[in-house]
């Protein structure tokens, strides 16, 4: 079942186009990861999903709804979590909290104080005493202790430290185990590639990779460690064969998929010592994407 969808979206301000023909779904129970640099379209696009701004031309629905005409609606049943949220200074966090929840008619004081508990947030302080890192806190407990069925997250790990990291990362998969589906825009991609089934990367507003991480993969190159027993020579000749250099446990180079079996074939012939494989990551994907390419979009 389709919670989302995104059909060859473009958005311009004035002459400047910050997307062009952006197309993406999200299925229900999914994970999605939506990444890219700072002004690569991602906040544009997540503002349109929650009509706050109104494409320039094509459509975006979720539960099957026009985000720009029935966005009230919509947000009845979403849950959004900005990267920097912006809270009432005189009201406490627990305060927010609750008035969030209030406002979307969810009633689950357990739940809550189970958040507020994992998240080790204090409540009874007010929010403007609060550090970056503690408003995300109150913004991620208000979300995860609602019955939203889409959770849209744009960087919503900002200001948290590695062990607050893991506790979002436990609820993300909780909600997807209960059901529910996420849109994670984030800048760490270990993240991404941990919690995610499918990942689309924008780059300079348009989407250039879409698919699940296995699907991505063949784009990228295998790590390899090795020693042989006679000399390596005329490896950095192989078509195929990228960033060799010597270390201490042999030669380190990287390999598109299409040469792997030619490599391992020619290193065979030499007397394998050692041999290491490390499977190509997000990050391999990403780099290679944007290396030596930038952006100005929002």
């Amino acid at each position: 079942m389709t919670i989302l969808q995104i059909n060859h979206l473009s958005k311009s301000f004035g002459k400047f186009q910050a997307l062009n023909d952006v197309n993406l779904s999200i299925q229900k129970g999914e994970i999605f990861g939506f990444i890219g640099p700072n002004g690569a379209g991602k906040s544009t696009t997540i503002r349109i999903l929650l009509g706050i701004l109104k494409p320039t031309a094509g459509s975006a629905s979720i539960f099957g709804m026009n985000v720009w005409k029935e966005s009230v609606d919509i947000h009845k049943r979403i849950a959004y979590v900005p990267g920097d949220a912006n809270l009432w200074p005189n009201l406490t966090g627990g305060e927010v909290i609750d008035l969030f929840l209030k406002l979307r008619g969810s009633k689950n004081p357990d739940k809550k104080q189970e958040l507020i508990e994992k998240f080790q947030l204090d409540p009874t302080k007010k929010c403007r005493t609060y550090s970056k890192g503690n408003r995300q806190k109150v913004a991620l407990v208000a979300a995860f202790a609602s019955d939203a069925e889409l959770f849209i997250l744009d960087e919503p790990t900002s200001g948290l430290d590695p062990l607050m990291e893991r506790v979002f990362q436990e609820y993300v998969l909780k909600a997807k185990a209960e059901g529910k589906s996420v849109l994670l825009s984030s800048h760490i991609l270990s993240e991404v590639e941990r919690l995610c089934d499918r990942v689309a990367i924008i780059r300079q507003g348009e989407i250039i990779e879409s698919g699940s991480l296995d699907d991505m993969r063949h784009l990228t190159r295998t790590n390899l460690i090795v020693e042989t027993k006679e000399p390596l020579n005329g490896i950095r000749d192989v078509q195929g064969v990228h960033e060799v250099v010597e270390t201490e446990k042999g030669t380190s180079l990287q390999v598109d998929a299409e040469a792997l079996d030619l490599v391992i074939k020619k290193v065979s012939s030499l007397g394998i010592l050692r041999l290491e494989s490390t499977p190509p990551t997000l990050e391999d994907l990403f780099m290679r994407h944007y290396e030596g390419t930038g952006s100005d979009r929002t």
